[in-house]
């Protein structure tokens, strides 16, 4: 009930920012941090919860955009094209998790697999016609709420507050649920779990496909606001790194802590481009600073900086206070 509340009051007080403001800079801030805070819970429910630490979040990603796009193309509505592009990206995530939980596969090697599907699927985009091959595809500009094109940046944050809410509801349901409780209980030991009855390799294949939905939800939305997608967006590494670097740098298996990890890289990313603009690679540089940093200094995440960290008790003798 009280991760409701909290779920509830965010998405009040979000959806009120643009009836406060009609700043197009404010309200595209809020959307694309909306937006790396979908991806990163979408991560968050396979590495975090799941333990399954995924390098190819991207494949997800790009076959939801991918889906999205080429449905408009020949005319389908973008709302029922939204359902076949979550559909399409949770058949992937079953697809993969057969193919590799079923061997048993963890660990780097599950990490390195998922990267491998995610530049296949990359090959394969440039390879046929249907996706515009390196061109990529252009969706046909049709501009109305009917249409999921939306005149003003309002829209687009209403859409992406409503996916983000729904992955925050499903990371609360983890929480609480029986199946969120043997998804932890794998994460934590998979032999422990099958003794007691936990089947590791439904329960992987259940999260695997709950986080492919959600992250092509993430595809499907940036098809509609940016209009187009290319192989190289689509199933490229920056997604992948910016989805899996948001939920560690917030708190991995957390409820809130993807949220924050997203809106701290976010708004460090676009300090870092307001002062040195844009410079090539420079996200990459820092989510792996930031990353480091994390490691070192808490382990556990923004979300877990109110327990006591490693450096705290050197601190403390230092200033003479322990």
């Amino acid at each position: 009930m009280k991760d409701a509340a909290s779920i509830a009051l965010f998405a009040v007080l979000v959806a009120c920012v643009p009836l406060a403001t009609g700043s197009g800079v404010v309200l595209n801030f809020v959307m694309m941090a909306l937006y790396a805070c979908l991806l990163a819970q979408a991560w968050n429910i396979l590495g975090g919860f799941g333990g399954q630490f995924s390098f190819g979040h991207a494949l997800f990603f790009g076959t939801g955009a991918y889906v999205q796009a080429i449905a408009q193309v020949y005319g389908v509505n973008p709302w029922a094209a939204l359902p076949l592009a979550l559909a399409a990206s949770c058949a992937v995530g079953l697809f993969v998790g057969a193919l590799t939980f079923r061997y048993g596969l963890r660990g780097s090697y599950f990490a390195l697999v998922t990267l491998a599907f995610a530049e296949v699927f990359r090959i394969l985009a440039l390879s046929v016609p249907f996706t515009g091959g390196g061109v990529g595809l252009m969706v046909p500009l049709r501009e109305s709420a009917a249409n999921m094109q939306f005149g003003t940046r309002s829209g687009y944050l209403w859409l992406v507050l409503a996916l983000v809410t729904i992955a925050l509801a499903v990371s609360a349901w983890l929480r609480h649920s029986r199946f969120g409780a043997y998804l932890q209980a794998v994460r934590d030991n998979e032999d422990a779990a099958r003794a007691v009855g936990v089947d590791p390799f439904r329960v992987k294949l259940a999260a695997i496909a709950l986080s492919g939905a959600l992250m092509g939800a993430g595809g499907a939305f940036y098809v509609q606001v940016f209009q187009y997608i290319d192989p190289g967006i689509a199933y490229g590494p920056g997604t992948s790194v910016e989805a899996l670097v948001a939920a560690i740098v917030g708190g991995m298996g957390t409820l809130w802590g993807p949220v924050m990890g997203a809106l701290a890289l976010h708004l460090l990313a676009d300090l870092t481009r307001n002062l040195f603009g844009e410079l090539p690679g420079i996200n990459m540089v820092i989510y792996g600073a930031v990353l480091v940093l994390i490691v070192m200094f808490l382990p556990r995440g923004i979300a877990g900086a109110g327990v006591p960290l490693r450096w705290w008790p050197a601190v403390q003798r230092r200033f003479g206070h322990g």
